[in-house]
């Protein structure tokens, strides 16, 4: 029987008038990647907050590894790893006593597992938080996230100060603690990174999850890209079913498709063209279809 490490059940956060979150509902099995996106403001990091319970929710539950967020969150922290999106620590310790300090949180000495990720991630365990580089306070919230061997990883932008090549050292650092076992949940709103590295996306816009599927649904089974490359001086803009939006540009028609392929291409067979390519979107495309399609759907609500 496949663990749930995440349940997050109706859950609502306002502050004062302001809703944050609204109803959120939504699983994660133990040892998946879980995408959390959106834009900034989103509700993401209010999210993550609440389900650390950092934050009291104003409705709904939520269990993390099968413990209640409120009255079991000492317990949740020692098997949970959390990387904030602005990594802030005492100022005038060195990196090596912060994290020595840290990994007495969890009862544990964790200098070979300190050794090892500070050496991969290239960071100088002798100087002094105060003097780091954005980019290297980031690589400190990494190693103390991970020194633990936490079961379940929850980071909220965690790419973000880290240059290319370091970036590819976390995501490989990731995909082996995947390989262990651990669920990652992490909020971003770099999709690239998240289609790289996710088994599932939750999308959310003000507060309200609006999409939560597995990438190979979101990008194979559901949404066609598809590019015609029309005769010189010619427009088409076809009316069949499934035809999410269409652009034309020049000679270039795009297509976002998602219907009875066969009928696409009966109708693509009465035009004049001299190619068309028919590939999955990226998550970019479908995170901006979820996007419009809901504010049309508001729209429509207001009328």
């Amino acid at each position: 029987m496949i663990m749930k490490a995440i349940e997050v059940h109706h859950l609502t956060k306002y502050y004062g008038k302001h809703r944050a979150i609204n109803d959120l509902s939504f699983t994660v099995e133990e040892g998946q990647v879980f995408g959390f996106i959106g834009p900034n403001g989103a509700g993401k990091s209010t999210t993550i907050r609440t389900l650390l319970n950092f934050i009291f929710p104003t409705k709904g539950s939520a269990k993390l590894l099968g413990k209640d967020i409120v009255t079991e969150t000492k317990a949740i922290k020692q098997e949970v790893g959390y990387l904030p999106s602005e990594v802030h620590y005492y100022e005038n310790m060195k990196v090596k006593e912060l994290l020595q300090y840290s990994a007495r949180f969890y009862r544990t000495q964790a200098n070979n597992r300190v050794r090892e990720l500070t050496e991969r991630l290239e960071l100088d365990v002798n100087k002094r938080f105060e003097d780091l580089s954005f980019g290297n306070r980031k690589k400190v919230g990494i190693v103390q996230a991970l020194l633990h061997e936490p079961r379940l990883l929850i980071m909220d932008e965690p790419t973000g100060g880290l240059d290319p090549l370091m970036q590819h050292t976390f995501f490989d650092i990731l995909l082996e603690e995947k390989k262990k076992g651990v669920t990652i949940f992490f909020s971003s709103h770099i999709l690239s990174e998240v289609q790289k590295m996710c088994d599932r996306v939750g999308i959310i816009k003000e507060g309200t999850l609006i999409a939560d599927d597995s990438i190979e649904n979101l990008t194979k089974n559901q949404f066609k890209k598809v590019l015609v490359l029309l005769e010189e001086n010619q427009e088409l803009k076809l009316s069949i079913n499934g035809i999410i939006q269409q652009e034309q540009i020049g000679q270039t028609l795009s297509i976002l498709f998602r219907g009875d392929v066969h009928e696409l291409i009966t109708a693509l067979d009465k035009a004049s063209f001299i190619d068309v390519v028919i590939e999955e979107p990226s998550l970019d495309e479908i995170f901006m279809h979820y996007y419009e399609s809901d504010d049309q759907r508001r729209e429509h609500d207001d009328l």
